[in-house]
């Protein structure tokens, strides 16, 4: 006589089994090499970018040499006259020549020779500036906030929509091919929802996991250690806020999906979790700069695994706010958790047309 499982060992039958699923699908396998790599280069080429900045070659003659070295812009090659000097710059070896100069000709003493174009970057580099003061000095350069604000929304959605149309798409089929019914005479209908959402929720982690770890290796051996330590705490912040985040969306999603029964019908059901995937991504990128909107965005359960992270980053949030952020997140996905399953629960074994959601609320 075989004993019914208890509700733990359903729900770790079925979430390995959602795992083992996600393993076997070569178009899951694929799509994460495909993310993985596109994460490894972009930081290979931030490396290169940041390691091949090169400096004017010019050319100086007699003690315009010691002056100029101190500006430490430029690759200096000394010439013995001012003809060498014109020589360097006429057959190519350096952009400019840097050469003494009257001092009722120029006030610095100083002239600069160049083929035919002024050289805008010795001009600019020699160029006396006065003194800048910024009464609000960015923290973080704009287009590297930008490119981080971008990382992570390019990260959550894709994530966000792989896993959650997988989950949808599971659920849709089981109730097409009637494969539930078969599960729910061994099974509760919440044991097969909790597996589903841990199942899906661990391999959606374990790939930010993945290219958080190979994003701050890349890092790492590229040299590029300052920005890993400007980003490294807010990749943290953004794998802990995504794994709550994402048990939130994946109930969204298999609700949703239990009030059809037709592959055809996913999309347009599972639309409204879509475009609350969606509105975060396009926020972070386009409101990157502007701290109230991150600001509640940081506060939003569906848009805090972005928002906070990249105000963690820019500095701009004190030391209790994520915790706070994260304790809205955890109670909002209690209640998503419930009303969900309560949906799934209702909605499952109704065949043919789609379930109307008041329906699937009441008892």
């Amino acid at each position: 006589m075989h004993t019914a499982p208890t509700f733990g060992q359903s729900v770790r039958l079925v979430s390995n089994r959602e795992i083992v699923a996600r393993l076997r699908s070569k178009s899951f396998l694929i799509s994460t090499a495909i993310l993985l790599l596109i994460s490894v280069a972009s930081v290979v080429v931030g490396g290169i970018a940041a390691q091949n900045t090169s400096v004017p070659r010019v050319a100086v003659v007699g003690y315009v040499g010691q002056n100029v070295e101190q500006i430490k812009a430029f690759d200096l090659v000394q010439a013995d006259n001012m003809t060498d000097a014109e020589g360097l710059v006429r057959d190519g070896t350096v952009v400019a020549a840097v050469v003494p100069a009257p001092a009722d000709a120029s006030p610095l003493g100083v002239a600069v020779i160049a083929l035919s174009e002024p050289p805008a970057a010795v001009m600019n580099a020699l160029s006396v500036s006065p003194e800048l003061r910024l009464l609000e000095p960015p923290t973080r350069d704009n287009s590297l906030a930008y490119l981080v604000a971008l990382g992570f929304g390019l990260v959550f959605l894709m994530s966000s929509i792989t896993f959650g149309s997988t989950i949808a798409q599971s659920v849709v089929e089981e109730k097409q091919t009637r494969i539930v019914e078969i599960l729910m005479s061994t099974i509760s209908v919440r044991a097969l929802l909790a597996g589903k959402v841990l199942g899906n929720s661990i391999m959606a982690f374990a790939q930010i996991i993945a290219i958080g770890l190979l994003v701050s290796v890349g890092m790492a051996v590229t040299g590029q250690t300052s920005l890993l330590a400007g980003v490294g705490p807010a990749i943290v912040w953004f794998a802990v806020f995504f794994a709550f985040g994402f048990v939130l969306l994946a109930a969204l999603y298999a609700a949703t999906a239990s009030l059809v029964s037709r592959q055809e019908d996913v999309g347009s059901a599972t639309s409204p979790v879509m475009i609350l995937i969606m509105i975060p991504y396009f926020l972070v990128i386009f409101f990157n700069d502007n701290p109230t909107v991150l600001a509640v965005m940081s506060y939003i359960p569906f848009s805090a695994p972005v928002g906070m992270p990249m105000r963690i980053f820019l500095g701009s949030a004190a030391w209790w706010e994520p915790l706070l952020s994260l304790m809205v997140l955890l109670a909002t996905t209690a209640a998503v958790i419930a009303l969900g399953s309560r949906i799934y629960a209702n909605a499952l074994l109704r065949m043919g047309a789609r379930v109307p959601l008041r329906e699937a609320l009441r008892k």
